[in-house]
């Protein structure tokens, strides 16, 4: 008598094992697909980043290639220190390339005011397979922004200054620099010295 009623237990609770087990295999499996998709968002917003800060660099050593130019004519440091300057360049190629080599591809690339760029990509790779129906042809798409802050700042010479003096140029950090017309290029601040880069917040 004990040993049948110990069969038919067994034999009752072999359904509930199989049940308890397929929904564990469901739910491994639908974590997986969660994980997948968030792997692939994670890969969509490295790409955004990294495309939005290579434009925004780009259009940083634009401009301080423009004060270079510009260097014996103080007037015009405020405007390239505020973002403008002529003949500067589109930096979303800069975008494109950085989105390319993080598998993703630029959907939209535009300018944020005169310091700043905001670039959105769609991954390349897709979720892939997975429980949930549909993934295999999913891909994600992320925003980043990312800007360029003036690090420096000169007070304007005054009116009987020397014809080939240039106003002191004061940076963060303290840092000073005594321009001097004849100084090399390579002893001139360097575009990190003048323009921070970041994304936004």
């Amino acid at each position: 008598m004990t040993r049948r009623l110990s069969c038919d237990d067994a034999g009752q609770a072999f359904p509930i094992y199989i049940v308890v087990v397929a929904g564990l295999l469901f739910l491994a499996f639908a974590y997986l697909a969660v994980g997948q998709a968030a792997a692939n968002r994670n890969g969509a917003q490295t790409a955004a980043d990294a495309a939005a800060l290579a434009a925004a660099q780009d259009r940083r050593d634009q401009l301080a290639g423009a004060w270079i130019e510009d260097l014996l004519d103080p007037t015009e440091w405020q405007a390239i220190f505020d973002g403008s300057a002529d003949g500067l360049d589109d930096s979303c190629w800069r975008a494109q390339q950085l989105a390319a080599q993080n598998d993703a591809a630029v959907q939209g690339c535009r300018q944020k005011g005169l310091l700043g760029y905001t670039v959105e990509v769609e991954t390349t790779d897709t979720v892939g397979d997975s429980i949930v129906p549909g993934t295999e042809s999913m891909r994600s798409k992320e925003t980043a922004t990312a800007v360029i802050d003036p690090r420096c700042d000169f007070d304007p010479l005054a009116d009987d200054a020397p014809e080939d003096t240039l106003p002191l140029l004061t940076c963060k950090g303290g840092e000073k620099w005594e321009l001097d017309p004849e100084d090399p290029v390579e002893l001139l601040p360097q575009p990190e010295d003048l323009f921070d880069v970041h994304l936004a917040d």
